[in-house]
């Protein structure tokens, strides 16, 4: 007997994975990124596509101890940051060079970079990571999905993808080098302004190439300032991963 109706036969089954709660999520990254030392919790289970993603990692002078189990040659200056802030690369394969035995053999002091790192943000902005080069990294993207205690969250979320959204379609309004190029970064910092480009877009009455370019001057000031350095560039080597 023939259980499967005509039509049904070939659909594939997806995976469903849940995100947590949306407005708890962004709370906390919110949080974690002013503080700069906090640690995404993520229900990796047994995924390592962020260890196969041909990921650079930035890791600053002070994680003395990861830098002591990290073998010396794998290590070599961040462009672009002062001495001592130091970058890791990646195999042929696109591998970080401490997974052994499909294991993180530093996991204890692994640097505050992979400590930070948490895909649920393309899935909370749209961002999407490159296919080609982290395809294990898009595929769990696919299969993240957030809850919502209440419609405040579902509007939360509206509101970080349209941040989301404005960034990746307005690069030219800003000045040259200040939005970051790789898709995770140019997540995070949607998550950071989302607030932000709001209350900017409330204040505005149109949809006009002049009110879009008040927002982007704008979302550019307050990114200077939390910064410390007017007129500093929100680079890509502030996160150390593509």
């Amino acid at each position: 007997m023939d259980n499967h109706p005509e039509g049904l036969k070939n659909i594939a089954t997806f995976t469903v994975l849940s995100a947590g709660e949306f407005s708890q999520w962004l709370r906390g990254t919110q949080a974690s990124l002013r503080s700069g030392n906090g640690q995404a919790d993520v229900p990796c289970g047994s995924c390592k596509g962020c260890c196969r993603s041909s990921m650079f990692i930035h890791i600053k002078p002070e994680e003395t101890q990861t830098l002591e189990r990290i073998p010396r040659a794998l290590l070599f200056p961040a462009p672009g940051l002062p001495r001592g802030h130091m970058l890791m690369g990646y195999s042929d394969r696109g591998q970080c060079p401490m997974l052994i035995d499909d294991r993180c053999s530093i996991y204890e002091v692994r640097p505050q970079t992979c400590r930070d790192y948490d895909c649920r943000a393309f899935a909370a902005t749209g961002v999407a990571p490159d296919r080609q080069v982290q395809p294990e990294i898009a595929q769990r993207v696919s299969e993240w999905a957030f809850d919502y205690e209440n419609e405040a969250g579902r509007e939360q979320h509206r509101i970080v993808k349209e941040a989301a959204t404005f960034l990746e379609e307005n690069r030219s309004l800003f000045p040259l080098g200040s939005l970051p190029t790789f898709p995770v970064q140019l997540a995070l910092l949607a998550v950071q302004v989302s607030a932000l480009f709001s209350s900017l877009k409330a204040s505005v009455h149109d949809a006009s190439t002049n009110a879009n370019a008040a927002i982007a001057r704008d979302l550019f000031a307050a990114m200077s300032k939390a910064r410390g350095n007017p007129g500093e560039c929100t680079s890509d080597c502030g996160y150390g991963s593509s």
